[in-house]
């Protein structure tokens, strides 16, 4: 029997999610014929680049910067979500309910906060959003790392913050799950659409091997209904690094309007 890695960590919270998650894994591993290995210690980083990465989800972002040529792309999942659908999603742009400031040029000189520098929905949206209404390479008087969306979403209703980007998906989950998160919080935008968070193997996974994953990942998610409720998750799709390339675009363009950087 092979052993591999198998982690899906880019959405964990609330607890039904994790839940799903890891059952639907399980079974997809179990269904591969590989043993797990314990991924414990590792950095999501080594685990992408691990040899023995059987299946992971990663952003679509460092999916085209760091991680390119470096991983093999299973396909994408399908959510059935408010503002994802159809193997896409968006980031929502909030402030806190109270704020009077109605529109984005309102929030110029605001406080920005973002999950990370390489995360698309939390940054590299954000950035393309914003990129026509910088002044002189600014559009924040400052801006934040808060290490995850669930912290942008703490800073916004502690008042360290006045504006963020939210992945719609992690959004949705805790709208069901967990609503005081998201409790006091207003949309003021949406970003462009891009893709779902792509699933990931090494690179010693070969085509047919990837299509073989792809199937056992849909078909579990058949024989599981109540985990596909859960998670949202019609099927995964197909997907190619072509799908990715529109956030390399995004960056671009930002960068063409003089905000290459998000300040």
């Amino acid at each position: 029997m092979t052993r591999h890695f198998a982690e899906l960590l880019m959405y964990v919270a609330p607890e039904p999610i994790r839940q799903a998650n890891e059952r639907w894994l399980t079974r997809i591993v179990e269904r591969f014929g590989s043993h797990r290995l314990a991924a414990d210690g590792l950095s999501l980083t080594d685990l992408w680049r691990s040899p023995q990465l059987l299946l992971s989800q990663t952003c679509g972002y460092p999916l085209m910067t760091a991680l390119r040529g470096q991983v093999r792309l299973i396909g994408r999942p399908c959510y059935e979500l408010p503002e994802s659908h159809g193997g896409t999603h968006c980031s929502l742009l909030l402030c806190r309910a109270d704020d009077r400031r109605q529109t984005l040029p309102d929030f110029r000189g605001s406080r920005g906060v973002i999950n990370a520098e390489d995360s698309n929905s939390g940054m590299n949206l954000l950035r393309h959003r914003l990129a026509p209404l910088h002044r002189n390479g600014r559009f924040f008087a400052t801006v934040g790392s808060s290490g995850s969306h669930r912290e942008s979403l703490r800073w916004l209703r502690e008042d360290q913050a006045d504006l963020a980007a939210i992945d719609s998906v992690t959004f949705a989950y805790l709208a069901r799950h967990a609503v005081a998160e998201v409790t006091g919080l207003r949309l003021v935008a949406r970003s462009a659409f891009s893709p779902t968070l792509p699933y990931i193997a090494s690179t010693g996974i070969n085509d047919e091997q990837v299509a073989h994953l792809r199937q056992i990942m849909n078909q579990t998610l058949i024989e599981l209904p109540d985990v596909a409720e859960t998670l949202g998750l019609k099927q995964v799709l197909p997907a190619s690094e072509s799908d990715y390339r529109v956030l390399l675009d995004y960056q671009q363009d930002a960068a063409t309007l003089g905000y290459g950087q998000l300040r």
